[in-house]
């Protein structure tokens, strides 16, 4: 704890608990908002994310639905066409998959089927990602498909401010939010509260987490962490990693990592979803695509493997580690010698 905390007599709040109050402060600024899901009234949610806003806001505004996750996303839409502001809660990365019908034709597209007369903000949370030991169909990266519908808007917050601000900012979007949560950092705790003067976060900005000069690590949600682990562990190498937290996936902060790369010239892009078909092979083309002549090697990536998330014993495998970031950004380093010995 800072110094500055511990004379303020401030405790460290974890990410359940920034978003719980986000929640509250979102519900208590605005009538329209509402949250649903399954579990998310008494018991507060599985991660208890939700807990004590039945009790504050009642069951009307803070409500338990059915087992079912297409008719909870069916009803956020013909709640967001009235004029509220719903806020659905997806228990787990894989549940929320009955739910795609609603969420590709009729959520991502809501807004262009009117001309732009019709918004629908709509936020839709979806704890995500491994690192919890979880069984089958509860630790999914599903970005990607997300990521493949327009019309949404994709956000992951990696720190306990973000989850706060990215939140708020998500909620109070006219446009559909898909708001990823990393489980495995619902625990995770820093010293900050949302009593402090500070502006609401953006959507659509990228954040340098750790400067440096010898490569980018472009990451974001559970993977964060691990990079900045990375980093520190390079320094024993003689490279200096650069960290960027992407923060949103959809929009693309386009400005921020050509920035970061350009100044590097490499770029290793870091995710616990699958390589192939993943935001990684996305984030690299239009990586090379701006930024081809500062490149001094292909854009590298380090993602989960190309199977079905694999049992709790095994995860530690699957998952990016410090060693296979650092393997690959010494394969950034080896290419370039390569190449600049090689007389092409």
């Amino acid at each position: 704890m800072t110094a500055t905390a511990t004379e303020a007599g401030r405790k460290p709040v974890s990410m359940a608990q920034a978003l719980n109050r986000a929640l509250r402060d979102a519900m208590a600024d605005d009538p329209a908002v509402h949250v649903m899901g399954e579990d998310v009234g008494e018991l507060g949610g599985v991660f208890r994310i939700t807990d004590g806003l039945v009790k504050e806001f009642g069951e009307e505004r803070c409500g338990d639905t059915p087992l079912a996750e297409a008719g909870i996303l069916g009803t956020a839409v013909g709640m967001a066409m009235y004029g509220l502001r719903p806020v659905v809660e997806m228990q787990f990365d894989a549940f929320a998959y009955p739910g795609f019908e609603q969420l590709i034709s009729h959520v991502a597209r809501m807004r262009n089927r009117t001309r732009g007369a019709m918004p629908l903000p709509l936020t839709i949370r979806v704890p995500y990602g491994g690192g919890i030991g979880g069984v089958e169909h509860h630790s999914d990266s599903s970005e990607a498909y997300y990521l493949a519908t327009p019309g949404l808007q994709v956000v992951t917050p990696a720190t306990v401010a973000d989850a706060y601000g990215l939140l708020r900012a998500a909620i109070a979007s006219d446009d559909p939010v898909v708001f990823l949560e990393p489980k495995r950092l619902y625990w995770s705790r820093a010293d900050w509260s949302p009593d402090d003067p500070a502006p609401v976060a953006p959507l659509g900005r990228a954040e340098i987490r750790r400067p440096g000069s010898s490569a980018t690590l472009i990451t974001y949600g559970p993977s964060l962490p691990v990079c900045m682990e990375a980093a520190e562990a390079a320094t024993a190498e003689g490279w200096d990693l650069e960290v960027l937290d992407l923060r949103s996936l959809q929009p693309f902060d386009d400005e921020t990592v050509c920035a970061s790369v350009r100044r590097t010239g490499r770029a290793v892009v870091v995710h616990e979803a699958s390589g192939f078909g993943g935001p990684g092979g996305e984030i690299a083309a239009r990586v090379t695509e701006r930024c081809f002549h500062h490149l001094e090697a292909p854009v590298l990536r380090v993602a989960g493997f190309d199977i079905p998330y694999p049992p709790p014993m095994l995860e530690r495998h699957h998952l990016p580690g410090v060693d296979r970031i650092l393997d690959t950004v010494g394969r950034l380093q080896w290419e370039a010698d390569w190449t600049e010995g090689s007389g092409d």
